[in-house]
């Protein structure tokens, strides 16, 4: 009676389920019936690929292509995903873009998908297989994408590489001038995963010229970067080298042909003023010749203009002629060493010529500069039929305080003593003329000449004719206010800070005559007094003839 009471309650518990509208599993219904294991384990778990075999279809050589896989858990419990390995085939690389199946449990029915970067490298056919490990009873499942790689246009079997360089060779043409030339090379990581540059570089011959600037470093997917080569060839001919790139991608290098031909023209004669270059200065002259013409007798004078005609200051650090014993010479301030010269600004030069020979003259004049070149060489050329002495040039001394003291009354005695070394009297000048009233004060004396000499006066020959000058006396010559001193071998010429100095021929001064006049074979006991009586009378007639010449003059 226990057993059938049993019974008659199950029977009626199911009844009123079946009554209320509500109907068991056939699990349910018969429990028995089922599979050990999913009552071990609660369900049956499925995971895989929704397609076995994917088609990747057609990938040019070079290029990347985005290959989905799709996968799908259709059991009723969650899925968790875990590594994922690839394996391509020799003609491509593959890397994973995006994993969505990792992101969280995959709930039961549901997908997930797999995006896949497959870069083609050699042309044919191509294969890859994936395994992803998951938290089913299979605990692994597998995919497979094929494709074809084409080929490229010119249909070259060629390789490709995870760097693109863009132009992919480097070909310089053909060089004329002496001008490096520079190209840019842009490296940019086509593949979806950072590429590490690990060198870069240039292979080729020592005398080909090329360089190389760049500062590339780590490529991002999709990042560039640029290197610039330069080439400066030091022979002529073809140049050629290679640019090398190492990189850590699948490839691990790349690389980029370099070629050029040089073919230098043939070099004619330089001319006397160079081209002009960007941000430099250029020294032009207003005469490419500096010509004195012919018949030249007496000092001659030419003035010409240098010119800065570039875009930049010229500094001047030499003015210099390159012979020194043909009697020329520069005259002023105008173009000397430290002179700048802005653009399109000039200054003078002049260049005097008192000829030391007869005959043609051969010299030049040269300007070191620190602009375009960096010299300029002007022709000095003249034809002369008389000389000038050098000895009646007017020196000019200069020196701070040099006017304030100056040669005294100036007797025959004096000068023989300044003959054997003693310094001749000095007193202080006067100050009691003015100021010169031109910049170069020296000018003033040009042309002049000591035509007559004695202690006390001279007669001096110029622009102006013949003049006395009497020594420690004022005199105006040139519009200038000079004080005169008569010294040993000339006449001192004093303004202010200028002493100008004009020399006398010493073979027609009176000091030859009076030595002249003394003899050598004078015994010693009489030669004193006879020497002291000859000097006096031979001063006496020194100073007459010179007087006499004052006069005649």
């Amino acid at each position: 009676m226990q057993f059938n009471r049993r019974f008659i309650t199950t029977g009626l518990f199911t009844l009123m389920l079946f009554g209320a509208g509500f109907a068991l599993p056939a699990e349910a219904q018969y429990p028995g019936l089922s599979d050990p294991a999913m009552n071990a384990s609660g369900s049956e778990v499925t995971f895989g690929p929704v397609t076995t075999t994917v088609d990747g279809g057609s990938i040019p050589l070079g290029a990347t292509a985005q290959v989905v896989i799709r996968f799908k858990n259709e059991g009723s419990q969650p899925i968790e995903s875990g590594f994922v390995r690839l394996y391509p085939s020799s003609t491509v690389s593959a890397a994973v873009s995006m994993n969505q199946c990792e992101l969280e449990p995959l709930p039961g029915g549901a997908e997930c998908a797999v995006a896949l970067s497959v870069k083609a490298l050699q042309s044919g056919s191509w294969r890859l297989e994936m395994l992803m490990s998951h938290s089913g009873r299979s605990r692994l499942v597998a995919a497979t994408v094929s494709g074809e790689v084409a080929a490229s246009v010119d249909g070259a079997d060629s390789l490709s590489n995870d760097i693109e360089s863009s132009p992919g060779e480097v070909d310089f043409g053909t060089l004329t001038d002496s001008q490096p030339l520079v190209e840019s090379v842009v490296l940019r990581n086509v593949t979806s995963s950072p590429l590490e540059i690990k060198d870069i570089y240039i292979d080729s011959g020592v005398q080909s010229g090329f360089g190389l600037k760049t500062d590339c470093s780590t490529l991002q997917a999709g990042e560039g970067c640029i290197a610039i080569v330069s080439w400066s060839p030091k022979l002529a001919g073809r140049s050629s080298g290679v640019l090398v790139i190492r990189h850590s991608g699948p490839a691990g290098l790349s690389s980029v042909p370099l070629a050029g031909q040089y073919n230098p023209n043939t070099v004619n004669e330089a001319e006397i003023y160079p081209r002009a270059v960007p941000g430099k200065g250029l020294l032009v002259s207003s005469q490419s010749l500096i010509d004195f013409g012919e018949d030249v007798a007496t000092a001659s004078t030419i003035t010409v203009s240098l010119v800065n005609a570039g875009d930049a200051p010229i500094s001047l650090k030499d003015v210099k002629i390159a012979g020194a014993d043909n009697g020329l010479d520069f005259k002023g301030e105008g173009c000397k060493v430290g002179t700048v010269l802005e653009p399109v600004e000039a200054c003078p030069l002049t260049v005097q010529w008192s000829p030391t020979r007869v005959g043609e003259i051969y010299d030049d004049i040269q300007v070191s500069h620190d602009g375009a070149r960096g010299v300029l060489v002007l022709p000095v050329r003249g034809d002369a039929i008389g000389t000038v002495s050098q000895d009646q040039k007017a020196i000019v001394i200069s020196g701070d305080g040099a006017a304030t003291q100056v040669i005294s009354d100036v007797t025959v005695e004096d000068i023989e003593n300044s003959i054997k070394g003693d310094k001749l009297p000095l007193k202080s000048a006067p100050t009691t003329y003015s100021a010169p009233t031109s910049s170069n004060p020296a000018a003033a004396l040009d042309g002049y000449r000591i035509t007559s000499f004695s202690p006390t006066r001279a007669i001096i020959n110029g622009p102006g004719g013949s003049r006395i000058v009497f020594n420690s006396e004022e005199t105006v010559l040139g519009g200038i206010p000079w004080y005169v001193s008569i010294q040993a071998n000339g006449i001192e010429f004093i303004n202010q800070s200028q002493r100008i100095l004009l020399l006398f021929d010493r073979s027609l001064s009176s000091i030859n005559r009076v030595n002249a006049t003394n003899s050598p074979n004078n015994s010693s006991g009489s030669s004193n007094s006879n020497s002291g009586s000859s000097s006096g009378s031979s001063s006496n007639s020194s100073s007459s003839d010179n007087d006499n010449n004052d006069d005649d003059s």
